[in-house]
């Protein structure tokens, strides 16, 4: 919850530097269950809208984490040493998607890279 919450408070629109994979997947982690429970909530109060395939609360939630989303996407993509703009990869069907699942779930670039340092070596761990 901690890495979440950090995102949010302070690294909201931060798109230089670098973030671990365990930053990131817990963004996304909590993200998920977040969109879950505003879904039930959104259905359970009847403001889910078929139409547009989301709820009020869901939509105002997913307005509020799109630029946080998309700068610790970005610190994801520099630890790996890859610009922020393979982001856009996201725009192809399908194979985008795979790609940048691939890139997301690599491991850090040893040693500083022009993102800056390793994060998890300014945290003390192991390479």
């Amino acid at each position: 919850m901690d890495w979440y919450l950090d995102i949010l408070k302070n690294k909201y629109a931060m798109f230089g530097g670098r973030a671990r994979r365990k930053e990131y997947w817990y963004f996304v982690l909590f993200n998920l269950l977040a969109s879950i429970i505003l879904g039930v909530v959104d259905g359970i109060t009847g403001t889910y809208s078929e139409d547009a395939g989301l709820g009020l609360l869901g939509g105002i939630y997913a307005l509020a984490v799109f630029i946080p989303s998309i700068a610790v996407a970005m610190r994801r993509l520099h630890d790996t040493g890859r610009s922020g703009w393979w982001l856009l990869l996201a725009l192809i069907p399908i194979l985008g998607f795979l790609v940048l699942l691939v890139f997301m779930l690599l491991d850090s670039e040893p040693g500083d890279n022009q993102y800056g340092p390793n994060p998890k070596v300014a945290q003390g761990l192991p390479v």
